[in-house]
């Protein structure tokens, strides 16, 4: 039997599926997913299941190189802000307006997770990244810059 914290199916493939750069969004209730995209549809009823329990789920078995969110959000949304910040500790940040998420962003996800948060602005956008320090371990590898940057935040040290 699997070990993991993570039990739905359908989102352990996804997660699976997802390669480097590859952008997989979480989304509140009421976030208009395209009718092309891949929906995995967690929401049951109002909060259920709400943003920290599929953001902290997905963080234990998916690695987030990046991660945006609305630009309003920090300013009309602070809870949510921190708690994206808190459970996304080793990766970098690029606020973007929300109009941009709602228009092209949402066309661009290889899948979209639709959870029960009600929360304003509660639409991250999470960003496919590698392993790095285990990526970068073999002796005699040249670890550019960017990805020494990297093995830093992964491993703690921003």
């Amino acid at each position: 039997m699997y070990r993991g914290q993570l039990l739905n199916s359908e989102l352990l493939s996804a997660i699976g599926l997802m390669g480097h750069g590859d952008l997989m969004m979480v989304c509140d209730a009421g976030f208009p997913i395209p009718s092309s995209a891949w929906r995995i549809d967690l929401a049951v009823v109002p909060d259920v299941p709400d943003m920290e329990t599929v953001l902290s789920a997905i963080a234990g078995a998916f690695i987030a190189e990046k991660v945006s969110y609305a630009a309003e959000m920090t300013q009309n949304n602070p809870p949510l802000a921190a708690l994206v910040h808190r459970i996304f500790t080793d990766c970098d940040y690029e606020p973007i307006p929300h109009a941009t998420i709602l228009n092209e962003m949402a066309a661009k996800a290889k899948v979209i997770v639709r959870t029960g948060a009600f929360e304003p602005w509660g639409n991250i956008l999470l960003y496919s990244g590698v392993d790095a320090p285990v990526w970068f371990s073999k002796p005699g590898l040249n670890v550019p810059d960017s990805y020494r940057r990297r093995i830093e935040q992964m491993q703690g040290g921003k």
